[in-house]
């Protein structure tokens, strides 16, 4: 019995640490901002698409505006309000393609052996969390990017225009960058 104890105790210890890159917790620093002068009414529907056009400052570093996407979530969803409702999509073109990338592609691009994305973790942290990640297929198109060389979350549209417009259509607010 304390055998099948202990198996069931380290296995609930293994299956915690393998989820937490789940949290958005990692994803830059969210404040409080006690009595703020311009009041947000929390209790509506938040819909923002991120358009985002650039790479990372970085290889080793996530890319900032897909990191804000994480914090937008955390800074709107408020779980004691009951018609709180956060939203988002990214839709990436131009270099930013480069943060989409699986480990493999994402080292041979940098010409440095066995280099990690680091944004791999973060993509697949908002996809978990219902963040549609949109590629501009022109974009994929003009670099020679394939499906296969990307995040598999990643969502491949006919331009990063027709997103664009299709979701702020759909009452999505436009964040660029």
């Amino acid at each position: 019995m304390k055998l099948i104890l202990l198996t069931c105790t380290l296995l609930i210890s293994v299956l915690g640490i393998s989820q937490t890159h789940l949290s958005l917790e990692s994803y830059g620093p969210v404040y409080d901002i006690e009595n703020p002068d311009f009041k947000v009414d929390l209790n509506q529907e938040f819909k923002a698409v991120f358009d985002v056009a650039s790479i990372s400052d970085s290889k080793e570093n996530r890319n900032r505006k897909f990191e804000t996407v994480a914090r937008y979530l955390r800074l709107h969803q408020v779980k004691e309000l009951e018609n709180n409702s956060v939203k988002a999509a990214l839709v990436i073109h131009g270099s930013a393609i480069f943060d989409l990338l699986t480990h493999e592609e994402y080292s041979k691009y940098h010409k440095q052996e066995n280099l990690q994305n680091p944004n791999y973790d973060l993509l697949s942290t908002l996809t978990e969390h219902n963040i549609e990640i949109i590629l501009c297929g022109q974009t994929s198109k003009h670099r020679s990017i394939s499906k296969k060389g990307l995040h598999p979350d990643v969502k491949i549209a006919l331009s990063a225009m027709s997103a664009l417009i299709q979701l702020q259509n759909e009452g999505y607010a436009l964040i660029n960058f």
